[in-house]
């Protein structure tokens, strides 16, 4: 169902030639204008993408547009916006331009700690092409929707843009609100049409996985409120009597805070079991998020739906995920995999990751992402998604459960693009592994999650301090060491993301416990008088 800020029957978009605004475009319109933008991107693609050199303006929107509801469940969420500074990393192409909007201004000091990063470009030619908006409004609105709220702002982004046939929009996900301002500024959007976005849903995400032929969990999707998840709960023990648990999501729950486990523990096996089950679900329902409620959580239900699935028992188990791009020319291509770090009461929230997944099943991942890939490709999706797992170990195999599809960019992004642009080198298919042009398989351990009370106060200029004068800052010639991100987030929330690059997975776990270790002394130095 379209998300309450983001209707398409509601957004409307101005079709600019030339500058000038030709005018309020009705719903119809928008979308037929979309579609025209979308199909000449294909020819940008093929022209520009590919040569270093060329001259092009990308404008970078990192709005999350979500429920407000969900995303308030994570801690510092406005500052998730900075997670997409790694885009600042194309400015290492000579003659690319770059628009970055924001909420609210970025510090100086986070800027400059990126630019730095930057290989082979001074970072004072990088700035002459970077260009930062904000929209100096720290509600609880979309970004998207702030922009288009603020006809002066997208008529500066316009006026930045030197020639809208080399320059497109890039997001974090892609609602009727990325629609409206990629028809505004008359650029195409990287990113998935916002017609296909039922494919991304839990329910969408099943329905998928049946047709390329990937096993997923039993379960059942579409459903409408809580009556509907009780009925598919009782379905579900009945299939299977052995089962302990059973997960509850909201269809457009995000980083596993949507989830809720329940548990069969003391059901009957007589036919009280529907009325057992309804009338325990309010009590038993056991919430990822830490601040969900029944009411909270049964009304979200009631607005957006869900999906019920049976929980995936082992001994053994694995929460790995694959990064899937479809590129403007259609193209399906997986270009990563990961193993997750989960947290939470049940281990369902995302925390962070390792790349890349573990050598025993990274082969079998990626092939069911490959499928997966390519279905969503011939339903005309566009840009980047991911598909995450639950594996098990049975004997000397592995059972991959697809468990959801992302449409969109998402917390094992940031990292890998990050280790592309600071290393030069690619994801190779047949081993799985990130070589450098010499042949060096890199590795590494990210986290949006490092957090504590006591890192409350420090600054992002204490940050770099830290890490230079611990030698954790990322070395461009030896290719290891740590990249920072939600930088903004630390001195308010004490919660800092991470991305350390090593050789090998047991340094990168090393440079992890380095940073914690530095981070946490330097909290326990006292200044003296």
């Amino acid at each position: 169902m379209p998300l309450p800020f983001a209707s398409s029957d509601t957004q409307s978009a101005a079709l600019t030639m030339g500058g000038v605004e030709k005018g309020p475009l009705d719903a119809e319109a928008e979308r037929v204008r979309f579609a025209e933008l979308q199909a000449s991107f294909r020819d940008q693609f093929e022209r520009i993408f590919p040569d270093h050199l060329a001259p092009r303006t990308v404008v970078v929107v990192p709005s999350l547009s979500m429920p407000v509801d969900e995303l308030k469940k994570i801690s510092g969420v406005h500052h998730y916006e900075e997670r997409l500074l790694f885009t600042l990393m194309l400015l290492r192409m000579p003659h690319t331009r770059l628009i970055f909007v924001t909420s609210q201004p970025i510090a100086p000091g986070i800027i400059d700690y990126y630019l730095h990063l930057l290989p082979g470009i001074p970072s004072v030619h990088a700035r002459e092409r970077l260009l930062l908006l904000s929209c100096h409004d720290a509600s609880e609105i979309p970004l998207t929707q702030k922009v288009l709220e603020r006809p002066r702002l997208i008529r500066r982004i316009r006026e930045a843009i030197l020639d809208p046939a080399s320059a497109h929009l890039t997001c974090f996900n892609a609602t009727a609100l990325e629609r409206s301002l990629a028809v505004r500024l008359n650029i195409p959007l990287y990113a998935c049409d916002p017609a296909l976005n039922d494919l991304g849903t839990k329910s969408g995400s099943r329905k998928t996985f049946r047709e390329a032929g990937v096993l997923l969990p039993d379960g059942a999707e579409d459903l409408r409120d809580m009556d509907d998840a009780a009925e598919a709960l009782v379905a579900l023990k009945r299939r299977n009597p052995a089962l302990r648990k059973a997960v509850v999501k909201l269809e457009e729950g995000f980083s596993g805070e949507g989830n809720a486990v329940f548990s069969f523990e003391g059901a009957p096996e007589n036919g009280s079991l529907g009325e057992w089950v309804r009338k325990a679900l309010p009590e038993r329902l056991r919430y990822e998020a830490a601040t969900e409620t029944w009411d909270h959580f049964s009304a979200s239900y009631a607005a957006m739906g869900g999906i019920v699935e049976a929980w995936v028992d082992g001994e053994m188990k694995a929460s790995p995920s694959v990064q899937c791009r479809v590129d403007p020319a259609g193209r399906p291509m997986v270009i990563s995999t990961h193993d997750q770090l989960l947290g939470g009461p049940n281990g369902q929230v995302f925390l962070g990751c390792t790349f890349p997944a573990d050598g025993v099943y990274r082969r079998a991942i990626h092939d069911a992402g490959q499928r997966i890939a390519k279905v969503l490709s011939e339903k005309g999706v566009l840009g980047r998604f991911g598909v995450d797992f639950v594996s098990v170990r049975e004997g000397a195999n592995w059972r991959h459960y697809a468990i959801e599809i992302n449409l969109r960019k998402g917390g094992t992004t940031h990292p890998y693009d990050m280790l592309e642009f600071l290393t030069d080198g690619a994801y190779d298919a047949a081993s799985g592994l990130y070589r450098t042009p010499s042949g060096q398989a890199l590795y590494y351990l990210a986290s949006d999650n490092l957090v504590s009370e006591r890192y409350r106060g420090l600054t992002p200029r204490d940050l770099v301090d830290i890490a230079v004068e611990r030698r954790l800052h990322f070395h461009g010639g030896t290719r290891e060491g740590v990249v920072f991100h939600l930088i903004g987030a630390l001195s308010q929330f004490g919660k800092l993301g991470v991305l350390c690059i090593a050789t090998s997975p047991p340094r990168a776990r090393a440079l992890y416990d380095e940073t914690v270790e530095a981070l946490d002394l330097a909290c326990d130095e006292t200044p003296t008088l």
